[in-house]
């Protein structure tokens, strides 16, 4: 096997600039809205939704809210899904819903159950990178890098002091 350096798909500096990428593109699709909710998939996907919420805080005076979403990965079907903000808060909201990468969309797609409760503006996903191997109805309004692999292969985000690199494994 290669060197992990070897893998290496998006360097600290590339990520850096995807994220503030999809940051203009968040504010620009939603332009017209004083608060928007940032939602992460607990892990790297919230890790990735932490440094979302600072790029975008950097280039507007909004109101960013960041959300965390715990949902067991593994058996996301059965999993009790966790918000750590009051759902009804985001009545009338936009929501972007971020991963840190988007392989079935299985996840995703069970990460959105509580929000479908409510009467939201819109609800959008944004990814570091996309698989484009969805085997479910899900899409990215907004992602970083866009790679086909095959299904044995394996990508990896690393998140650490707001510094993201990703892997091919």
């Amino acid at each position: 096997m290669m060197n992990q350096i070897n893998n290496q798909i998006l360097s600290q500096v590339q990520s850096e600039q995807k994220i503030r990428r999809i940051s203009y593109q968040i504010l620009e699709s939603n332009f017209e809205e004083e608060e928007i909710f940032i939602a992460g998939i607990d892990g790297t996907g919230y890790a990735f939704a932490e440094l979302l919420t600072q790029a975008l805080s950097s280039i507007t005076s909004k109101d960013i809210k960041l959300v965390k979403i715990s949902i067991d990965k593994k058996n996301p079907i059965d999993s009790q899904i966790i918000i750590d903000e009051k759902v009804e808060s985001m009545k009338g909201k936009v929501l972007i819903v971020a991963d840190d990468v988007l392989n079935s969309g299985k996840t995703l797609l069970h990460s959105l159950k509580p929000f479908l409760e409510i009467p939201l503006k819109k609800i959008e996903i944004a990814v570091l990178v996309n698989r484009s191997h969805t085997r479910f109805p899900v899409a990215p309004a907004y992602s970083g890098l866009e790679l086909s692999t095959t299904m044995s292969e394996h990508i990896e985000v690393e998140i650490k002091d707001g510094k993201a690199v990703a892997y091919l494994h």
